[in-house]
């Protein structure tokens, strides 16, 4: 198992949560989703995996959900 944490920009409320884990759990392997949501800022997601995950794919998936990974 693996654990990549990658920071997302816009997320304001449980909605925005849901929209966003349930995308990254469409990625193969992903086993969980976790986030952490600071309302307005940046919030911390942490996804379980298999393997580790190609961040593209990650960032796709953000992206999908109508949000941005904030590089660091």
């Amino acid at each position: 198992m693996t654990t990549t944490v990658v920071h997302v920009a816009g997320m304001t409320c449980s909605h925005c949560v849901n929209a966003v884990t349930e995308e990254l759990k469409e990625l193969a392997g992903v086993r969980d989703v976790t986030v952490d949501l600071v309302a307005g800022g940046t919030s911390n997601v942490s996804v379980t995996s298999d393997a580790p995950l190609d961040g593209e794919a990650v960032k796709a998936a953000v992206d999908e959900a109508g949000y941005a990974v904030v590089d660091d």
